[in-house]
């Protein structure tokens, strides 16, 4: 077989601790968000200990959003940040929330339908890497617990950058590095081996909560996830750490 001949290697990523084919991996996170879209609050709840309500309100209030802003909840999966984000926008205002998985989106519009809030919501099934707006379209954009599952990061945050405003603020909020080693332990046996069992329990499903506990570990930390968003054109990135870290919130912005 000649050098020509020669068959090129398939690039790879991570999902979970696997190293898969690139082009598997949405596949692969669309399979587990499909599995646990109507469990996923109970998901949340059982990997942060309930935490993650107020982690989430945190996230809002520091967001800077004002009445009449134009956001963009990506990774909005069932509405939690959607349903926080719209009396804060007010009705002159709009949240577009998109989710690459219709299960999740479904999920959400069902639930925030039935508590009234329909005006000033879009929906919107779309790609974090290949958002479908113009440039300079939002105030900000919102990302909680989505980006760890995204396969090029760095493209989303350029795309991120771009259909922000100049002023405009991103803002991701995801699990992170822990910075206390005693807690790190503990919440690894937390994650490793009583999530999953739980995650069989509670949805019958132990192998997408041992994912999603995988997918964590391989998370950029807070520093590095600082300099993808140095590199992808944000100014003014600031890292505050929430729990000891098991959480960070990211907080930037396009000049």
């Amino acid at each position: 077989m000649n050098e020509q001949s020669k068959p090129v290697p398939e690039s790879t990523t991570h999902f979970g601790f696997r190293d898969v084919p690139v082009g598997d991996k949405q596949k692969l996170v669309g399979q587990v968000f499909t599995s646990v879209a109507k469990s996923y609050d109970l998901m949340n709840d059982l990997m942060s200990f309930g935490i993650h309500r107020l982690w989430k309100r945190h996230f809002v209030a520091i967001s800077g959003v004002r009445r009449g802003d134009r956001v963009l909840d990506l990774a909005g999966g069932t509405g939690d940040i959607a349903a926080l984000l719209k009396p804060v926008v007010g009705d002159e205002g709009e949240v577009v929330v998109g989710d690459i998985n219709a299960a999740m989106l479904s999920v959400g519009r069902d639930r925030l339908t039935d508590r009234g809030l329909v005006a000033g919501l879009r929906w919107a099934q779309l790609n974090a890497e290949r958002l479908p707006f113009p440039d300079n379209s939002f105030d900000a954009v919102t990302m909680a617990f989505g980006l760890r599952n995204v396969t090029d990061k760095d493209r989303a945050l350029a795309d991120i950058c771009r259909v922000l405003k100049p002023g405009g603020r991103a803002l991701v909020l995801e699990f992170s590095r822990v910075q206390s080693e005693l807690f790190g332990k503990l919440y690894d046996f937390h994650s490793f081996k009583v999530l999953p069992k739980l995650g069989q329990l509670f949805a019958g499903d132990a192998d997408s909560y041992r994912y999603l506990a995988e997918s964590i570990r391989k998370h950029p930390d807070q520093a590095t996830l600082k300099d993808m968003m140095e590199r992808a054109g944000f100014g003014r990135v600031e890292v505050r750490n929430l729990t000891h870290g098991i959480v960070a919130i990211h907080r930037a912005y396009k000049f």
